[in-house]
């Protein structure tokens, strides 16, 4: 039965990654990401910051250093830093966490834990926007969750160690643990028989 609903589950996951056809009619939410857009472009108050002349400086340096033997593990290393630090540019990010693999960002962010949903979503779009805007900018993932956003930290770290593999199966497997319930007939006295 526990093998059935992983299998099931993980279907699920699978099927819900589709590509989304650039063609298709617009959806509601999509006018309404775009009204919110508009609104915080015409109030001006909650702009991204801008990088100061320091931070240009170290950021140019850092990725001149990269270029010169980057590859693939590299380069997404490179642009996980980037993107990392664009995160917590945006208002209202305390910190941040990023797993990149070929041109998709999946982003955690950390926000106070008072905030109502509502500015949460604009913080998210906020850091999804940057990211699209960056010239080195990928699809880009953003999540709030406090529990995604360690999984991407451990996920990180098997990563630069060298077990990417290892380290996305482990992290896949404590979420889908979380998510799957516990069932009695899984359950088996350990008693005394």
């Amino acid at each position: 039965m526990r093998k059935s609903m992983c299998l099931l589950l993980l279907l699920l996951l699978l099927t819900s990654c589709g590509v989304a056809d650039k063609d298709a009619s617009p959806s509601p939410q999509d006018k309404q990401s775009e009204q919110a857009a508009k609104e915080l472009s015409v109030k001006g108050n909650r702009q991204i910051r801008q990088m100061s002349a320091q931070d240009q400086v170290a950021n140019n340096n850092e990725l001149r250093s990269g270029e010169t033997a980057v590859t693939g593990n590299e380069k997404d290393v490179a642009l996980k830093d980037h993107f990392e630090q664009l995160a917590k540019r945006v208002p209202g990010v305390k910190g941040a966490h990023c797993v990149v693999v070929n041109n998709v960002a999946v982003v955690g962010i950390d926000v106070a834990g008072s905030l109502d949903r509502s500015r949460v979503g604009t913080i998210k779009y906020s850091v999804a926007e940057a990211i699209r805007k960056d010239p080195k900018g990928v699809r880009a993932f953003v999540t709030a969750d406090l529990d995604i956003g360690n999984r991407l930290t451990e996920m990180g770290k098997h990563i630069s160690q060298g077990h990417p593999v290892s380290g996305f199966s482990a992290e896949l497997a404590d979420m889908i643990g979380r998510i799957i319930p516990q069932l009695p007939e899984d359950t088996k006295p350990g008693g005394n028989r």
